[in-house]
């Protein structure tokens, strides 16, 4: 299977502006096609749904294919697809639902590996209703989280786990399967942030055992859009709070007021886009199949790139690099001695290129790994738009520093 990145990055027109992006993980580009399908659907014509009129049956219409396409990314039921405006949002709408069902004595775990937005949320609505929050550590060294240590973090009065699929500053990919494993055998819901991982390589949350898969669409070349697939019969059980005539359907009863109906055009855009990378346009193919040979694809090639990228800060003396998972999302988290990681990203921004320092919000990791108090590190992470001209601009920058 081909990958052809030049012509790739001819589809995004902020590529035009001779930055090298190195912020994904904070956010990426859009293609043409995105930004396209967005405009047409202000240029068609739109309203609210429910209506008697054509632009609100073709908001309705967009609507659904937005949770069939969100559905075909990441392997889930188009009916357990919950919209809204990002990830935090929606698990804070979710972790308040469930936890009308918890009291003293239940138990939820969560991770230091996590971004807070899949920590706090979780810690805040046990600590309302009394209920006990215990935390899986990392390696330090590795980053690693042992799945192991999860046989004495569970038990029978354990209600959620939630886990990431990939650190947002570090990388590791947690053996998340083995965890829902465990998870499932004392009966306990499994919630999973996809929002790293999703962008670099397929994904099937039923393998991950994950009764709930978060991402953003923004993180692969979408708009702002929040989603969480699930199980929808295990949506069935949660009534979460919302306006007495709004529908009690679900995944309808978790969405709250009007949404942006052009962003859910662009990101059936998006998950178009990204089954046809890496000559993932197969005739004849689902858009399911379509994706999973595409983001096989992109994760090859984004592997082969980031594997330039942190050989090349390795071997710099000056640049301290962390996390030495077996498995991990190609993002790189380091210092360079001498130098706050802010000073360290002004210069890298002076060469035009972008990356971002500081926590990243992964609020608990950069306390485990004993970076809080000196601002955390400097964070560049590989997407598919990515080339080799970016990671040699990016070394030459950090090789300036020493």
């Amino acid at each position: 299977m081909s990958y052809d990145v030049a012509s790739l990055r001819a589809q995004y027109p902020a590529l035009a502006d001779g930055h090298a992006y190195f912020d994904g993980a904070a956010g990426t580009q859009v293609p043409e096609a995105v930004i396209e399908a967005i405009a047409e659907a202000y240029r068609t014509g739109i309203g609210n749904t429910g209506g008697a009129f054509e632009a609100s049956i073709r908001s309705g219409e967009i609507e659904d294919e937005c949770r069939a396409a969100a559905a075909d990314l990441v392997g889930g039921e188009a009916e357990g697809v919950i919209l809204g405006p990002n990830m935090t949002t929606l698990t804070y709408r979710l972790s308040s639902a469930l936890a009308d069902g918890w009291g003293p004595g239940d138990e939820v775990v969560v991770s230091r590996l996590d971004h807070d937005a899949n920590v706090r949320p979780w810690v805040q609505a046990a600590g309302r209703v009394g209920a006990t929050v215990r935390f899986a550590e990392i390696d330090a060294a590795t980053g690693e989280v042992p799945p192991d240590q999860y046989d004495s973090l569970l038990s029978e009065h354990t209600k959620l786990v939630a886990l990431t699929a990939a650190s947002n500053i570090i990388g590791t990919r947690p053996d998340v399967a083995a965890v829902s494993r465990r998870a499932r055998a004392v009966g306990a819901l499994v919630y999973v942030d996809g929002v790293h991982w999703t962008p670099h390589g397929p994904v099937d949350m039923g393998a991950l055992g994950a009764d709930f898969y978060a991402t953003s669409a923004y993180k692969w070349s979408g708009p702002h859009v929040g989603i969480v697939a699930a199980n929808p019969a295990v949506l069935e059980g949660i009534h979460p709070d919302k306006l007495a005539p709004a529908s009690d359907e679900v995944p309808h009863r978790f969405e709250r007021g009007t949404p942006s109906f052009a962003d859910f055009a662009g990101v059936v855009a998006a998950v178009e886009h990204l089954a046809s990378l890496g000559g993932g346009s197969e005739a004849g193919a689902s858009r399911r199949e379509r994706v999973l040979r595409s983001m096989a694809a992109v994760e090859s090639y984004e592997k082969e790139l980031f594997a330039r990228l942190l050989g090349g800060l390795d071997a710099m003396e000056h640049v301290t690099t962390y996390g030495r998972a077996a498995r991990r999302a190609p993002t790189a988290y380091f210092n360079v001695t001498g130098r706050s990681p802010r000073q360290v990203a002004e210069h890298l921004a002076a060469s035009q290129v972008n990356v971002w320092s500081g926590d990243n919000y992964a609020f608990e990791l950069v306390g485990a790994l004993g970076l809080r108090e000196g601002g955390g590190a400097v964070r560049a992470g590989v997407v598919h738009y990515n080339d080799r001209g970016d990671v040699d601009r990016l070394l030459e920058a950090v090789g300036k520093l020493a």
